[in-house]
């Protein structure tokens, strides 16, 4: 799929539940066990709504929607500014939903335009991603 990248093509959005669950494995496996990603408690201490999910959980899942769309072609970027918190309630999931369009195509690069929400809110901001097409 990736030499058939063309401006202005879109990707079916990917969605992603989350739950605390998916958090406690991705503390372990980053490294990161700030409380704020699993304990209410804390969480509202620091003034956020509840428990969130890392940053770097979000734009990784951003990630997996890039290589589902392209095949697996080598993301050689991916980045993005943490806008709004993801809020992962203590029972049950919540849905990060990702959806792409092809921006440009140049020099064997392909530059995406991403965007990732959680109820119907903006959840990354400027997220790209830029894949070797």
């Amino acid at each position: 799929m990736t030499a058939d990248l063309t401006p202005g093509d879109t990707f079916d959005p990917v969605t992603f539940p989350l739950t605390r669950a998916d958090l406690v494995a991705y503390a372990e496996a980053s490294g990161d066990p700030n409380p704020i990603h699993q304990d209410e408690d804390v969480a509202r201490s620091v003034g956020l709504p509840g428990v969130i999910a890392h940053g770097m959980l979000t734009l990784g899942l951003a990630g997996r929607a890039v290589a589902s769309w392209t095949d697996g072609a080598e993301v050689v970027e991916l980045g993005c500014k943490f806008t709004n918190p993801v809020v992962v309630p203590a029972t049950g999931s919540v849905d990060v939903v990702v959806g792409g369009s092809v921006k440009k195509v140049e020099d064997g690069l392909a530059t995406l335009a991403l965007e990732v929400t959680c109820d119907g809110e903006k959840v990354l901001g400027m997220p790209k991603a830029v894949v070797r097409a």
